[in-house]
């Protein structure tokens, strides 16, 4: 008889012993931590160069940073309305999965951040879970957890972003990276910049920061296999999920054949990595607050999805 996640939960969070941390594994969660501030904060200074004097992003100057540092180091404090924006949106999203997981009792490692040579300076972050989770309710919990504490974190930096943001004419059309307009940054565009056209706003680094996090939290809630969407629909539909993940990997090769390549690469990974879902035998259904909490994941999912991330 599975037990009822909810009269385990607490206890589990308080009773469950969690995996020795050696001296090396938080040598490598430093390390990349640090490392991922690096790349980050570099590819910060690049649009805040950029953003100072009015200029569009191009390829040239990711490569035109590293001489500008060599040369005044101290430019590194302008990237980090950048970096800190996005770390800080990626450590809640994979905070809010580690202390899930606790509650629950379920081993889970610190997050792990992933420095990369892209152009935002990152593959993201993930963490690890080392131990089943058997119930419906726990595995919604833990899938949702982090996608709405990523959320709450990014709203703020977004708004603030924002209202530091500028207007400069077509900006937003010129350059060889052209970023996409999810509803969520369009919102507080109509808010903040009434009557101004999404073109003709020039996004402070620190919104750019949050853009990021808004694509994190976007691609993260994509219903398919093991991503937090996947998780969360796995909660709803049970058997059902392996059907419903290979469809929308379907949907996302029509996206990418007809709006963006972007789409066809995320597709292939997610078929070839990350389709196959753990089974858990639980019949249990979501209560509820669940089930409305559920809608709400729908909800920020589309607010912040876009057909065209990048160009």
């Amino acid at each position: 008889m599975v037990p009822r996640a909810e009269s385990v939960g607490l206890r589990a969070a308080l009773s469950f012993p969690q995996s020795e941390i050696s001296a090396s594994r938080w040598a490598l969660h430093w390390l990349l931590l640090g490392l991922t501030l690096l790349t980050t904060t570099t590819v910060g200074v690049v649009f805040a160069q950029c953003f100072e004097n009015n200029r569009p992003i191009d390829l040239d100057q990711y490569f035109k940073v590293f001489s500008a540092l060599q040369a005044h180091p101290w430019l590194l404090a302008d990237g980090l309305a950048f970096s800190l924006t996005l770390m800080t949106i990626l450590l809640a999203h994979e905070l809010g999965h580690y202390f899930a997981c606790r509650y629950y009792g379920i081993d889970a490692s610190l997050p792990y951040f992933l420095p990369a040579p892209t152009p935002i300076g990152t593959l993201g972050a993930f963490i690890r879970i080392r131990s089943p989770i058997y119930t419906r309710r726990a595995l919604f919990d833990v899938g949702i957890a982090g996608p709405l504490a990523g959320f709450v974190a990014l709203v703020p930096a977004l708004a603030i972003g924002i209202a530091l943001s500028k207007v400069v004419p077509g900006i937003a059309e010129r350059g060889d990276l052209i970023f996409g307009v999810p509803r969520i940054l369009r919102v507080f565009e109509w808010v903040l910049f009434p009557g101004v056209p999404a073109s003709d706003i020039y996004l402070h680094p620190m919104a750019r920061g949050a853009w990021v996090g808004i694509l994190a939290t976007a691609l993260n809630l994509i219903p398919i296999g093991q991503l937090d969407g996947g998780h969360i629909l796995y909660s709803f539909a049970g058997r059902r999920h392996k059907l419903l993940s290979r469809l929308f990997v379907v949907v996302l090769l029509l996206l990418g054949l007809f709006y963006s390549p972007t789409w066809l690469v995320w597709a292939v990974i997610l078929f070839l990595f990350a389709l196959r879902h753990p089974s858990i035998f639980d019949v249990t259904p979501l209560d509820r607050n669940r089930v409305l909490l559920g809608i709400a994941a729908l909800a920020i999912f589309l607010l912040t999805f876009t057909l065209v991330p990048i160009r």
